[in-house]
């Protein structure tokens, strides 16, 4: 059967979210208007917490919505692999649990990120070849939007990782954002050859192994290319680029505070900004994240979707979108279509069986 006519059932932690369940649930509501007619819901939660907001909201207790009671909570301030195993019985364990027994076909979470990723490692596995998964985000560019990974997942990467999360990033792109042939760029302090650490040189040379029938690879770019569209995936380690997403998001809402402060400075700048309303409107759209709102850890053998903790609504919404075309895609397929003839190339000897 056609994966876009195949049931898709997606598991959401409910829990998780800064600004409550009741906002998750929403995001769900949302999402049942604009999924396509075969897409099931299962939600874990708090009985006492999740169960009135399913009743009391017309959309999702008539809806294809399913509910699963999870008497505990992964908190934010979890160590990742005991959050997992120390609260077998919470919302994202079980959500997990889900989606590896085969009841899910996507997972979605804002709750701890460590949390997640540990969950997934242990309990779901990376797909074979695949050595460390990686985050990947979406970000709006000059002309279009790209994305950026390793987001945060995998801090103390090797070249071989970092090769590897190219190979996951530019088949996500082709996904998430329409592009046949995306090109990829390795971040680093200058495009001249022989910049950057070791890790950047030895990484460099597999991406140019590399180049071709399985990636698109354009070369090496700075960090004032990131947003010219220069390339369509900005690959880098896990540390670097969690550091260039938190920064980024930093310097937007201080811009953002700046231009509200100076905008309402007087009576003339009030009636500008009130004249400019337009433009600000469109500006907004054009930034505005909340039709990707949520990061998939790729190179797992399931699809798992964090959404930032602060999501609303929309960005939950968003993240559903997105987690529903992982699947109708079929892109854990093509991965590891893509993974196995790169491994070939850049490590032709087998990788020891895990048990």
């Amino acid at each position: 059967m056609d994966k876009t006519e195949a049931r898709i059932r997606l598991s959401i932690d409910a829990m998780g979210s800064d600004l409550g369940p009741s906002e998750v649930l929403e995001g769900v509501a949302q999402a049942i208007d604009r999924s396509p007619w075969n897409t099931e819901f299962v939600l874990f939660g708090q009985e006492e917490i999740i169960e009135p907001l399913i009743t009391s909201h017309s959309i999702l207790s008539r809806s294809k919505v399913e509910f699963v009671h999870s008497p505990e909570v992964v908190g934010m301030e979890e160590k990742p692999i005991a959050g997992i195993k120390g609260k077998k019985k919470s919302s994202m364990s079980l959500a997990l649990q889900a989606l590896k027994d085969g009841e899910a076909d996507a997972l979605l979470s804002c709750g701890n990120t460590g949390c997640l990723m540990a969950g997934g490692a242990i309990k779901l596995r990376t797909l074979d070849g695949v050595e460390r998964p990686a985050l990947c985000t979406i970000w709006p560019g000059r002309e279009r939007y790209f994305t950026l990974l390793d987001a945060g997942a995998n801090p103390h990467a090797k070249p071989f990782h970092i090769a590897q999360s190219a190979v996951l990033g530019s088949n996500y792109a082709r996904v998430a954002l329409g592009l046949v042939r995306p090109k990829v760029g390795l971040l680093t302090i200058g495009t001249e050859e022989g910049k950057g650490n070791e890790v950047i040189h030895e990484t460099h040379e597999m991406l140019k192994d590399i180049d071709g029938s399985i990636i698109n690879y354009a070369g090496l770019i700075e960090g004032f290319q990131i947003f010219e569209n220069v390339v369509d995936v900005v690959v880098c380690d896990g540390f670097v680029g969690n550091i260039v997403l938190k920064a980024c998001e930093s310097l937007s809402k201080l811009i953002g505070s700046f231009l509200d402060e100076e905008l309402r400075r007087n009576a003339l700048r009030k009636t500008g900004a009130l004249l400019s309303k337009g433009a600000f409107r469109s500006l907004k759209q054009r930034i505005n994240p909340e039709q990707f709102g949520g990061a998939p850890l790729l190179g797992l053998t399931k699809n798992v979707i964090k959404a930032h903790g602060s999501s609303n609504r929309n960005h939950i919404s968003g993240a559903i979108k997105i987690a529903i075309e992982l699947v109708q895609h079929d892109m854990i397929t093509q991965v590891l279509d893509d993974v196995h003839e790169a491994n070939e190339i850049l490590r032709p000897e087998p990788l020891l069986k895990r048990d």
